[in-house]
């Protein structure tokens, strides 16, 4: 094992319960190139160095928690991505010890002309956690600052692979709590064969404090959260449009 690879750590949670099936050990790593308006980690953006730690030190951690974390290990971030060799350092490691690992991503990084980082990581995860911020790409700009083409490019491999893929979806009332993009959403995630999950995300401005605390002006101000009623309905559209689709297709 190579123990000379150190990945830039924002945080690690034990016992996470929303970052893939089970209960968790969460390594959050720092950077990334998104600029989500409703991200709640705008701590993590940075790519300056905040903590370095080994595979090593981070399997060491996780072996001390590993009874209440059944579920396995998730890298979230930041952007896992930024990080790839670490990432699939620890991975392999992981996996060679017997454990579950899920990739959370935005799969913004994905190049379909030079997947060989990539399909090398892939190898050793169990599942990816792939964050779909918004179906249309305009509107996707508009929330991230980026385009969603690499983000869906990357859907579609994982499904050409076969590899599992939940996928996250965050509903903001006036962004995304849309019928005509919840619907175009699940239309898109018809086409695919490799979905064994799908999280509707409610909205929240609990982070409003985390933005005051850096001196960032919270973009969303004013905008209610989501409540439980309304993401019901978000899925109810997902999953009706999801339906008709994959009937069509079949």
């Amino acid at each position: 094992m190579n123990n000379k690879i150190y990945g830039n750590i924002h945080s690690i949670e034990s016992c996470g319960t929303v970052d893939g099936p089970g209960i968790r050990f969460v390594v959050f790593v720092q950077g990334c190139p998104l600029r989500c308006q409703y991200c709640h980690n705008p701590d993590s953006w940075s790519y300056d160095e905040n903590q370095k730690m080994s595979v090593d030190e981070i399997l060491a951690q996780y072996e001390g928690v590993k009874e209440f974390c059944s579920g396995g290990i998730t890298v979230t971030g930041g952007e896992p991505l930024v990080q790839i060799d670490f990432v699939t350092e620890l991975f392999k490691e992981a996996r060679s010890r017997g454990v579950h690992t899920a990739l959370d991503t935005s799969g913004l990084l994905f190049n379909p002309d030079n997947t060989a980082k990539i399909d090398e990581l892939l190898k050793y995860t169990s599942l990816v956690l792939l964050d779909i911020k918004h179906i249309d790409e305009k509107e996707h700009i508009k929330l991230t600052g980026h385009s969603n083409k690499r983000i869906l490019e990357f859907a579609r491999y994982l499904s050409d692979k076969k590899i599992p893929m939940w996928v996250r979806h965050v509903v903001v009332p006036t962004i995304t709590y849309n019928p005509k993009y919840l619907a175009q959403l699940g239309e898109f995630l018809a086409t695919l064969n490799n979905i064994t999950g799908l999280d509707v995300l409610p909205y929240h401005d609990m982070a409003i404090p985390k933005y005051e605390n850096l001196g960032i002006e919270y973009p969303l101000k004013g905008i209610p959260p989501l409540t439980k009623e309304q993401a019901i309905d978000a899925r109810n559209i997902i999953f009706k449009a999801y339906q008709e689709a994959k009937k069509g297709v079949n």
